[in-house]
């Protein structure tokens, strides 16, 4: 590696300085260093005037007192760690208190609060009118994140958090039981929805699906709430994944440039949004992300692609190559979402005599050679443009291509997972029943 992208020096250095930071007497500490090189060349009439050069690294330390802070700086990274600390804290010492003063907080949350979260969640579930029992609910937190360092001078580093809340509600007795939940799942605790409205949504929602009927078979409209709308996404994800098109096994693998949607649709990825569930600043290969539309104007736009697939195809890759400790990197999507459309979802349905509405799907019916679309459903019978009875225990069957060529987005979309889309119609799915 260049020494100029090997920083270990300056690791060290400050590593250094916040420990001699403490055996000065601080409370805390942390320590920046800084590198910086420049070249710069002036040219007049062909002929080179001025050729400058400059580099340097600069470190500063930061002492803590109480809530009183001080910092120290030098250029000299040989200078003494001792004493720099031991003038940070004298400094310190004298300065005027600021109440606000301090490190960043690194704890998570304590088990003490998660188990109130979860607690507050499945009360909130259980006041629901004809909620019989809780099918459980819980809390939890955590960090995570990676470095990377390659051979070729690529060092970087990321670290996330997460917290979550979730709730399962049972209605009914015996056979006639149904059961639903809600959850919200977010970066930072403070997005994260009331634990109250977690269970009490998740209580409604069961509440709703209680003596469902069955209905004949025939080929109706289909709107896939925004909860369950994301699927379609992710089997477009999947169908347009470079090792899938290299491999000749996606339906889509001869789309690419072609229209797949009706125009003015968009599916993007990215990687960069704030506080996204998948958002990281490079890929697990050092390739910068960024902001990428596969489908542009209802037009399939780009495939998703890492550095081996991207060679493969003939193209470059997208940033978009995932791995673990134990495997070769895959590409794989980070923060996808369909665009929202202009209409309500109760707009979508207002003309629709005979749909339905779908809220639940079950197992993973989707042949991703053919696209042929088959899942197990449960939702809304809608009447006259309107949701009316439940229905459970029927199948919705179609082609994926022809699915994505009908379907309508509506106005709801919220970002509450990795993969996000708002309500959407697709058109002539066959519904099976009885």
């Amino acid at each position: 590696m260049s020494p100029l992208l090997d920083q270990s020096a300056l690791t060290d250095l400050a590593e250094r300085l916040v420990a001699a930071a403490g055996r000065a007497g601080a409370d805390a500490a942390d320590a920046l260093a800084v590198r910086s090189v420049s070249l710069a060349v002036e040219v007049r009439e062909g002929a080179v005037e001025e050729s400058e050069r400059s580099e340097g690294d600069d470190v500063g330390l930061r002492a803590f007192v109480g809530r009183r802070q001080a910092v120290v700086s030098t250029n000299d990274v040989n200078a003494d760690v001792a004493e720099l600390a031991e003038r940070a804290v004298a400094m310190a010492k004298a300065a005027p208190e600021d109440p606000f003063a301090g490190l960043a907080d690194p704890d998570l949350p304590t088990v003490a609060l998660l188990e109130e979260r979860a607690q507050r969640a499945e009360r909130a579930g259980l006041a629901v009118k004809g909620v019989t029992k809780s099918g459980g609910a819980s809390a939890s937190a955590g960090i995570g994140g990676m470095v990377l360092v390659t051979s070729h001078g690529f060092r970087g580093a990321y670290l996330s958090s997460g917290q979550s809340v979730s709730m399962t509600a049972i209605a009914g007795e015996g056979t006639a039981m149904e059961r639903d939940y809600d959850y919200s799942s977010t970066l930072h605790g403070a997005d994260l929805d009331p634990p109250e409205k977690v269970g009490r949504t998740a209580g409604e929602r069961t509440v709703e699906r209680l003596n469902p009927r069955k209905v004949k078979s025939k080929r109706v409209p289909v709107v896939f709430d925004r909860r369950i709308a994301g699927s379609l996404v992710s089997h477009l994800a999947s169908a347009i994944n470079g090792a899938a098109v290299a491999r000749k096994t996606s339906f889509l693998k001869d789309r690419l440039g072609q229209r797949l949607f009706r125009p003015g649709i968009q599916v993007l990825d990215d990687p960069l949004r704030r506080r996204g569930l998948r958002s990281r600043p490079f890929d697990a290969e050092g390739v910068a992300t960024r902001r990428l539309a596969v489908v542009e104007d209802g037009v399939l736009a780009s495939w998703i692609l890492d550095s081996a697939t991207a060679r493969e195809l003939g193209f470059a890759s997208t940033g978009h190559a995932q791995r673990g400790v134990s495997s070769t990197p895959a590409p794989g999507p980070s923060n996808l979402h369909l665009a929202a459309g202009s209409d309500t979802p109760e707009a979508l349905m207002a003309d629709i005599a005979e749909g339905f509405y779908v809220t639940d799907l079950i197992g993973v019916g989707v042949n991703q050679v053919t696209g042929d679309y088959s899942r197990g459903a449960s939702g809304f019978w809608i009447e006259n443009g309107k949701r009316s009875y439940p229905v459970s225990e029927v199948t919705i069957a179609g082609n994926l291509i022809e699915m994505f060529q009908t379907l309508l987005p509506a106005n709801d979309l919220e970002f509450r997972f990795g993969t996000n889309a708002p309500s959407v119609r697709v058109e002539g799915l066959t519904v099976a029943g009885r």
